[in-house]
């Protein structure tokens, strides 16, 4: 049975799988120097799916899923492939801070939109002005208002709008299937998907992982078991428990943990407006966490 103690402690696990993400920005820019977009996917996935085998195995949780929910796990994994090699494209070609902006503030709008849609229902004042303030919130961080109009409307950061949407449709996926799969089951057979999808028809695995330096392997042992294999884990539980629009919210989050890391990590200058954002951010999920409140 779910009490207040046991909510709480699953809202510091999200915000902690948000810092794992925010990690994983770091982690892609490190290893986009010496593998390809492709090979970033492959092995990352590959890398998560072993990793939830003991996991899976410890406890002793059921392998087996539906016809149904099998195809729909298929259909989630090529959403995201879709979703990575966008992001990743996009940080590469496109304006990396303004990209980060877009996905992490279209994610929980555009689910929320479409939730709403499909439940036919409006969202309320509240939840529209909390979107607003989160919106701003991310924008503040990234310090969006430095960007030049030719920054803004270059065609490659459509890859970041595409991206938005694909994890959108991807969330609203997973809360339909997770609730008749074990979550940490169904995010095995999503994983396994990708890593065989990327096997077969995207990787050429033209790049000799032994001829790379161990800090290469350490990026993305810390890419696939944390920002993967515990964050999107904890994600996707979370999409069951509270719903796909509220979990969305806590993106949010994401950007000040990457932002954060960054500056420890890369010597990224760390501005004023990540405190007054994140600020803004953290209130906004507070509000769509508890709209009745």
């Amino acid at each position: 049975m779910e009490t207040p103690e046991t909510r709480k402690i699953f809202y510091l696990l999200m915000v902690l799988a948000m810092v794992g993400w925010g990690a994983s920005w770091v982690h892609v820019k490190y290893l986009s120097d010496y593998l390809s977009i492709h090979e970033i996917i492959f092995y990352r996935y590959l890398l998560t799916a072993l990793s939830m085998v003991p996991l899976i195995l410890w406890l002793r949780l059921p392998w087996r899923i539906d016809r149904q929910a099998l195809a729909i796990t298929l259909l989630v994994s090529a959403i995201m492939i879709l979703y990575t090699w966008l992001f990743i494209a996009g940080t590469k070609l496109g304006t990396a801070g303004l990209g980060g902006a877009f996905v992490t503030t279209l994610i929980p709008i555009l689910t929320f939109a479409l939730t709403a849609l499909l439940a036919r229902r409006r969202l309320s004042r509240r939840q529209l002005f909390a979107l607003g303030l989160g919106a701003l919130g991310v924008m503040t961080i990234l310090n969006v208002w430095s960007f030049h109009a030719e920054d803004i409307f270059r065609l490659e950061n459509l890859y970041f709008i595409l991206a938005a949407m694909s994890w959108a449709v991807l969330t609203i996926f997973s809360a339909r299937v997770a609730g008749r799969v074990d979550p940490l089951v169904y995010s095995f057979y999503m994983y396994l998907g990708v890593t065989v999808m990327e096997g077969l028809f995207f990787t050429d695995f033209s790049t000799d992982l032994t001829a790379l330096s161990p800090l290469v392997d350490l990026n993305l042992l810390l890419l696939a078991l944390v920002s993967t294999t515990f964050a999107t884990s904890v994600y996707f539980i979370g999409s069951r428990k509270l719903g796909a629009d509220r979990i969305s919210s806590f993106t949010f989050l994401v950007p000040f943990s990457a932002i954060g890391l960054s500056a420890l990590f890369l010597g990224e200058a760390v501005t004023w407006g990540m405190g007054a954002g994140t600020v803004m951010a953290v209130i906004a999920v507070r509000l769509l966490q508890h709209p009745h409140s």
